[in-house]
Formats: C-alpha cells, structure tokens, sequence
C-alpha cells in the first residue's frame, strides 16, 4: 500500500504541474492564443475530442469502478489523474508550435508501473536446465573460444603475408617426383576434388529385403513384399476387414467372400480376384495392374498408376471407375460370353460455356 501512495502522490503532482504551465502560459499569451486555439471558447478542436472521451467512455469506466473496492477503485483514481494530466498537456501544447516536452511520460510511467505488476514481488526466475550450456563449460571456455575466434581471423586477415609461414618442400620430399615416396602407401585424396570409385571399391549397399507377409492384423489382412506367388488366396473374410497389398510383384491374390475395402499400393504386375467389396478399391502408385471383379464393387480408384486392366462383371456394371495422374487405363466389359476392351481417356479439353468450365474427354486424331 505505501508504494501505491506513492504512485498516487506522483500523479497528482504531475497534474498539479501541467495546470500551473498552463495557467502561467495561458496569462503570458492572453487574447492571441485565442484566436489560435480557434472557436469554443478559445479550446483547440483535438482537446473538444479529448473532452468528449472524457465524458464518455472514460466517466463511464469511473463511475463502474467506484463500486468495487481494492486495487480495482485505485486504478481507476490513477486513470482519471492520468486524463488529467493529458488534458491539460494538451491545452499547453495547442499554444506552441514545438510544444515542449510534458510530464505525460511520467504519468504514463507510473500506470505501467501498477498494470506490469511492480507493486507486487517479482516472481521467481525459472530454473536452469540441467548441465553445462551447450558448446561451453564455463566462463573460461567462453573466453578461450572467443580468443581462438579472433586469432583465426586475425591470420586470415594478413592476405598474401599468410603463405610467409609455410615450409618449402623440395623435389626429393614430393610424391610424385619420388617413386620411393608412392611405394610407401596410397596417395591422399584431396579434399576439393571428386573420385571415380574403381572396379574394386564397395558399391551402395544392397537393398534391404523384406520377408514376404500375409496375414490378419486386427481388421486389416496384410499382403506385403510377395514375389512370384500367383497362388495367394484369402478365404476368410468379413464385412468389416480391409486389405492392404504393399510392394508385391509378379504375383496373384484372389479374395473370397465380402471385405470392406482393398488397397492397392506400389506393386509391379499384380493380379488382384475378389468376389465382392462395399466400399473402394483403390490402385495407387503401381505399374501393370490386373483387377477381375467377380461380384460387385461401387467404386474403383486408380492414381498414379501406368497400365491398369479391369474386368467387370454383369453385377459390377454400375461401378464409377475415378482415376487421376494415370495412363494406359482399360475397362474390360462383359459382351457376348466375351470381353470388350474400352480405354479411359487420359487427355481432357476444356471450355468455358459463358458460366462455368465444361470439360470433356479429347478425341486423339491423327
């Protein structure tokens, strides 16, 4: 409380000051500073906009604050003392042309003061972190570094005088203008120049090689890294199972019974069979795909894909095939007892119809 007094006392002192600049300049200029000030009884029109904030949003935010106690109602005393004291700046500075500098700064001083908490203990420093900085133990290593810092610049400075401290080397002590000199070990390689590895030197490691896996994970059944197997088959399925198929090549999969959704990711010649799925069939990021519906199936996605084969059935003739960023796409269609092959376009024309893009597929000619 008694550092809030204090703060009290300063503000009232500062606007005890500015009132006296202004009454003493206000005598000293009389009727001319008047007909500076302009109308309103000679008040300058940017202290009227003062005075309207003070009787507004201000008088209202004091007269709230009054009926609360504490810290809350001495805040608000501070605030109106710091209106004040404004105000009458202002008056004093609407009467020069380079308005001398006000105890405004003071006045606002003391309320960040109140708000930034000084009145109160500051708190506790946070704790340091465990161990040494980083890159230094101590003091000491700080100077050491910065002492090794600038003796490196320092040499670095000296420009051509740097090569002054180098030793010469005579024929006898260079390899290779001495043969007994290379016989003794390899030359070193410098740094700043690339090497061709020679025929004996160790190539890039060999890929890493996955086991082959097929199996259930929950819900999810799992075919991952086979390699010609074209007897894969999956019997056991439910409604609510998924299946992933990752990086398997040259093989064949065929899935009975019903399954959620299949998937389809980076295989190479990959042959899929299943009966039906309620949800998707996806193909992405393969080459060579080779997909027979046996049932039905409501959609089949294909992205970033090259060469993908799908056969339809009667039942899966309402199937919406989406694709994107692929090529070499061909819908194979029960007609006859046989299959009738139909490409998907991959090349598309666009044009705006007077309210909106219309696209469709292009007719390649020539």
């Amino acid at each position: 409380m008694a550092e809030t007094q204090v703060l009290m006392e300063r503000l009232e002192k500062a606007v005890i000051r500015l009132e006296s600049l202004f009454s003493d300049s206000h005598r000293s200029i009389g009727m001319e500073c008047g007909a500076v000030n302009g109308v309103n009884g000679g008040v300058a029109p940017y202290v009227e906009a003062f005075d309207r904030l003070l009787n507004g949003s201000v008088a209202e935010f004091l007269r709230n604050s009054k009926i609360l106690e504490g810290d809350v109602k001495i805040h608000a005393e501070m605030v109106r003392a710091a209106f004040q004291a404004q105000r009458a700046f202002l008056l004093l500075v609407s009467q020069y042309q380079e308005p001398q500098e006000g105890p405004t700064a003071s006045t606002a001083s003391v309320l960040s003061t109140l708000t930034s908490g000084q009145c109160l203990p500051p708190p506790p420093p946070p704790p340091l972190p465990p161990g040494p900085p980083p890159f230094f133990d101590t003091d000491s290593g700080k100077d050491e570094a910065t002492t090794s810092r600038s003796a490196l610049f320092a040499q670095l400075n000296q420009g051509e005088a740097i090569t002054k401290g180098l030793r010469h080397v005579s024929d006898d002590q260079k390899t290779h203008k001495n043969p007994n000199l290379r016989a003794q070990g390899p030359p070193v390689r410098s740094p700043t120049k690339s090497h061709t590895p020679s025929p004996t030197s160790p190539k890039n490691s060999p890929q890493q090689i996955h086991s082959p896996l097929l199996e259930l994970e929950g819900k999810k059944w799992r075919v991952e890294y086979q390699e010609d197997k074209n007897d894969l088959v999956i019997t056991d399925t439910e409604l609510k199972q998924v299946a992933y198929i990752f990086k398997c090549n040259k093989s064949t999969l065929q899935m009975k019974g019903k399954i959620n959704s299949i998937t389809i990711d980076n295989c190479r010649k990959f042959g899929l069979v299943f009966d039906n799925v309620v949800g998707i069939v996806e193909v992405i990021n393969s080459r060579d795909i080779q997909i027979q519906v046996m049932g039905k199936v409501p959609t089949i996605s294909i992205n970033k894909t090259e060469g993908c084969h799908i056969y339809l059935s009667e039942d899966s003739l309402d199937c919406e095939i989406v694709s994107a960023k692929s090529s070499e796409m061909n819908i194979l269609i029960p007609l006859n007892g046989d299959y009738k092959e139909f490409p998907v376009p991959e090349q598309f024309k666009t044009a705006w119809d007077g309210s909106k893009l219309v696209t469709e597929p292009a007719e390649i000619v020539g």
